[in-house]
Parts: structure tokens; C-alpha cells; sequence
């Protein structure tokens, strides 16, 4: 199953595993669990340290596996094949498992070794799903570090029945000692918030602490990133203050025009913006959400949850989220037959009738990539015409389980209480209303900037984006704004990281020139 190269690459990182490790494989006679002895035995090969064993399954699920510390209780699971995006936490585990410490803050680690009580985490992924990799090895690095933490990874499409009994119609679906606990994208600190983890009075007091930042970067993205890198060459204090790092990069399947870079993919395009911002002295101040600009000599930025951060200057740089089409329903029925992203639950959706929402380059994008999984796709779009380049709507509509209405609004998504049933929309040239029957929705009508928390402090357009100038200026002085949150047309990756350089650029001239007149003041 593995190639010659990939077998180099993969022996080259197991020679960092320091202790014996066993590979314990619950089999049946199907073709996976053959399949899955062939990858472990491969595995196996290449290691001295690495031994294959048969076991019985403590959970019942076959095929499946566990990397198992010899002599230990240290170990995490695989329910299914980790391969595609998951083939990454595969190569973690081992290195994990096998010795290697997980790259973790040490407050990080000292606040997962001290979680008392035993937790059992079981995640549902799918090998398509980028957003998937980050909750699983973040799991299975609290499960080394713990060994009171166990975790087994299941991928969704090989144990269909499971998915259908827990009505799991969203991926990652994390449940805890049998209960759904977190869907979505998270990482360790995440986790550890949701477990409610730490003292949160001294989190932020200690954030009110810090001493006032030069430049204050609001957002992690692609601007922020750049932006505070720009920024921390200058020499100057610099602080990040994001509620994810990465954005909505992180959420992007393939990113294929960013200039010097042929081909990569969000979650892996994010993980580099962090790298980078953190080979300088930048105050990294994740997973906080900014909830008030208060203007001022001294700008303070106040966080949900009460903390106040103080700035000689500021660069907003918040992005933009999933627009809504705000249905009866949408809301109802979010991760229960409703989501927005078409590469991580579209695999849930095999055999099955779904509609794409939007009819420019995401929507047919997202109806070209399901109609390969799904049994049938209906692309309804508000318009008289698709919006999206003559190229992707040649390609949809020669497929052949795919049904395109135009003119087409959509009124109310329908459910039974659990799950998505049907969908009604009306015709615009004629009035009548109609339904479709399906069990899956997948929203792509753009996206919306997150600026509400900036209404009456600088000025916004009647779309909510910020309003600068050319050097990123905001209203206020001494704010600066970059990316998808302002009026800079074309929102484009490439496009927010030069936009966060400029205004970093900008802030550093506002902080000279304010200096220099305050001392001619004085």
C-alpha cells in the first residue's frame, strides 16, 4: 500500500521512536481488515522498535488498531484505514506514542497531565475532511500525555451503521464517555476550554496584565499573520489577539495561487502563518474573541471574556465567516443535515439526495465535488443564470445526477426534529412554491465579514466591511484594517497577507510620526 517513497519518508521518522511499540489489529474477514493488516505490516517493516500483533477489539469495531507503548497503558486507536488527511496523525501517534513529545506549550501540557477523572473520547472523521487531522491528533496527544484520556479515531464512511445510529451528519463529531461533546475544528487549548480546564478569572488577569503592545493585531489569518510578522521586524512590541489562528484559510480545501507556492492546503497553509509569527518575539493570544474598540491615546481592545488589552496602535484584521441564507430551519438543523463545507461532511452524504445552496464558483465547486459521493445534487441559485466561470458550469452540467434551478429561492429547510427531511423554494417568475425531497444542505452563497463588534466605533460599509484608505487607515486614528473584513476588493489570500504588510507598514509610520509631534508638543 505504500510506495517506495513514501516508505523512505515514513522509516526516516521512525527512527525517532525510543520505545517498543506494539501495533494491536482487531481483524475480520473482510477486504479492510486485509487491507489493514498489509498497511501495518508495512508499517511494522520498517522498524525494529514496531511489532504486529492480533487482538481482540475493546469496542467491538473491526477493522481497526491501537499504538500501543509496550509495557504501558500509553496508546491511542484507529477504527479504519487513516489514510488521506488522517495519514498524518497516523505518523504522530507513532512518533507519540513511541516517545517523541508531542509539540505542546509546557502550561499546555501541565494543564492536560492535571485533568483529573477519566475521559473517553471517541471521534468520527472522514479522509476527505481537512478540518479533521487537528481534533484527532490533538486527542491523541492528550491521550500520551495522559494516559487517563483515551481516544479512538473512527472514520465515518467504514462504520456507516454507527454514523447513522448516532445521526452524526457533521465531521469532526467528538463525543465524551458516550455523548456528543464538540463538532468542528479544535485544538488542544480548544479542548481544554471546552473541558473548562484551567482558572479562568486568572486568564484573564493575566491578559489585563500585559504590558501596552506597539502595534495589536486583532485576527490570525492570512493580514494578521502578515501583518504581525511585518510588524515584530520592526523591533517593536507586538501581541496577537485571534479566536482562531489561521481563520477561515483553515477551512479552504486546496489553495493553488499563492504566488511561490504550486500547491497546498488550508490547514497546512495555517500551520506555516503560525510557524512564521512565532519565529519572532510576537505575544500570541489565541483562541480570544475581541467584543469592543474602545479609542484612545492608548486603544484598548476588550475580549469576551473581560479582559483589556491596551495599544498605541491597532490593525483590525477579523476576516469573514460562512454567509447564511437565515431560513426556517438553517439554524434547526446545522450539523444535522445542514453545513457548509463540502469537503469534510460530503462523505456522510454517500448515496444520498442533497442541494448546494449558490450558484457562483464555490456552490457548483462544492456540486461538482459531492456528485462523485452523493446519490444526487440540486443546485439552487437566486438568480436567472449561474454565476460561477463557464468552465465549472460546463463540468456540472455534464454530470449526470445533477439537477440545476435558477430563479430559485429558497424558503424554509424542513426536518423531523433530528435531521434534514426536505427543502421548499419558490419559483420567482412564477410564485409557486415547491419542495425536494433530500438529506443534506450544503450552504455557499460567500461570506460576511466579522465587524458587528465595530458598529459606531469606525466606519463600516453598507455590507458591514471596514472603510480604509490606501495605507489601511480606518476612521480612527491609530487603527489600521487589513483582509476580508475591509472594502479591499478581490478576497483573495494573497491579496489580505499584502494588505496585513501594508498596514503594519502604516502602523509603524503612525507610531513615528506620533512620537515625534508628541515630543515637538512637549
Amino acid at each position: 500500500m505504500l510506495d517506495a517513497s513514501l516508505k523512505g519518508q515514513l522509516g526516516t521518522y521512525l527512527e525517532r521512536v525510543t520505545q517498543d511499540l506494539e501495533l494491536r489489529a482487531a481483524l475480520g474477514d473482510d477486504a479492510a481488515s486485509r487491507e489493514l493488516e498489509t498497511f501495518l505490516g508495512e508499517i511494522a517493516g520498517l522498524s525494529e522498535r514496531i511489532t504486529l500483533v492480533h487482538a481482540e477489539a475493546p469496542d467491538g469495531r473491526t477493522p481497526s488498531f491501537e499504538i500501543a507503548r509496550a509495557g504501558t497503558n500509553v496508546g491511542v486507536r484507529f477504527a479504519g484505514i487513516p489514510l488521506g488527511h488522517e495519514f498524518t496523525s497516523l505518523v504522530l501517534a507513532l512518533l507519540q506514542v513511541g516517545g517523541h513529545p508531542p509539540r505542546l506549550d509546557e502550561a499546555v501540557v501541565d494543564q492536560v497531565r492535571s485533568l483529573s477523572g477519566d475521559y473517553h473520547f471517541e471521534t468520527f472523521f472522514s479522509l476527505s475532511c481537512q478540518n479533521c487531522p487537528d481534533v484527532v491528533q490533538a486527542l491523541n496527544a492528550m491521550s500520551v500525555i495522559n494516559p487517563r484520556i483515551r481516544h479512538v479515531a473512527i472514520d465515518g464512511a467504514h462504520f456507516q451503521d454507527e454514523v447513522q445510529a448516532r445521526e452524526i451528519l457533521s465531521v469532526p463529531a467528538v463525543f465524551l464517555n458516550g455523548k456528543l461533546f464538540h463538532q468542528g475544528r479544535a485544538g488542544v487549548e480548544e479542548l481544554l476550554a471546552l473541558l473548562d480546564a484551567g482558572d479562568d478569572e486568572a486568564r484573564v488577569e493575566a491578559l489585563s496584565a500585559r504590558e501596552p503592545f506597539d502595534v495589536l493585531v486583532v485576527g490570525g489569518g492570512p493580514a494578521g499573520a502578515a501583518a504581525a510578522v511585518y510588524a515584530a521586524r520592526k523591533g517593536i512590541r507586538t501581541g496577537v489577539v485571534a479566536e482562531r489562528f489561521g481563520g477561515q484559510v483553515l477551512d479552504t480545501m486546496a489553495i493553488e495561487n499563492y504566488i511561490s507556492v504550486l500547491e497546498t492546503e488550508g490547514p497546512r497553509f495555517g500551520v506555516a502563518l503560525e510557524q512564521h509569527v512565532k519565529a519572532y518575539e510576537v505575544d500570541i493570544m489565541n483562541l480570544q474573541r475581541a467584543s469592543r474598540l474602545i479609542p484612545g491615546r492608548l486603544i484598548q481592545v476588550e475580549l469576551a471574556n473581560g479582559a483589556v488589552l491596551r495599544s498605541r496602535s491597532v490593525i483590525l484584521s477579523t476576516g469573514a465567516r460562512w454567509r447564511q441564507i437565515n431560513v426556517p430551519g438553517e439554524a434547526e438543523y446545522r450539523n444535522r443535515g445542514v453545513a457548509y463545507c463540502p469537503h469534510c461532511d460530503g462523505p456522510l452524504f454517500k448515496g444520498k439526495r442533497t442541494a448546494v445552496i449558490g450558484g457562483g464558483n464555490s456552490g457548483v465547486e462544492a456540486a461538482i465535488d459531492l456528485a462523485g459521493l452523493v446519490g444526487h445534487v440540486t443546485v439552487i441559485e437566486f438568480d436567472d443564470r449561474l454565476r460561477a466561470d463557464d468552465v465549472l458550469q460546463r463540468k456540472l452540467r455534464s454530470l449526470p445526477n445533477v439537477t440545476i434551478l435558477t430563479s430559485a429561492q429558497t424558503t424554509e429547510i424542513h426536518g423531523d426534529g433530528k435531521r434534514v427531511t426536505h427543502l421548499s423554494y419558490k419559483d420567482r417568475l412564477t410564485g409557486t412554491v415547491h419542495q425536494i425531497d433530500l438529506e443534506g444542505v450544503f450552504i455557499q452563497i460567500g461570506l460576511v465579514p466579522n465587524t458587528e463588534w465595530l458598529k459606531g466605533v469606525v466606519d463600516l460599509s453598507p455590507h458591514g466591511e471596514i472603510l480604509v484608505d490606501a495605507r489601511g487607515q480606518t476612521s480612527v486614528p491609530g487603527v489600521f484594517a487589513a483582509g476580508d473584513a475591509t472594502t479591499v476588493p478581490y478576497k483573495q489570500i494573497i491579496i489580505a497577507a499584502g494588505e496585513g504588510a501594508k498596514a503594519a507598514l502604516a502602523a509603524f509610520d503612525h507610531l513615528i510620526r506620533s512620537s515625534v509631534e508628541a515630543s515637538e508638543a512637549a
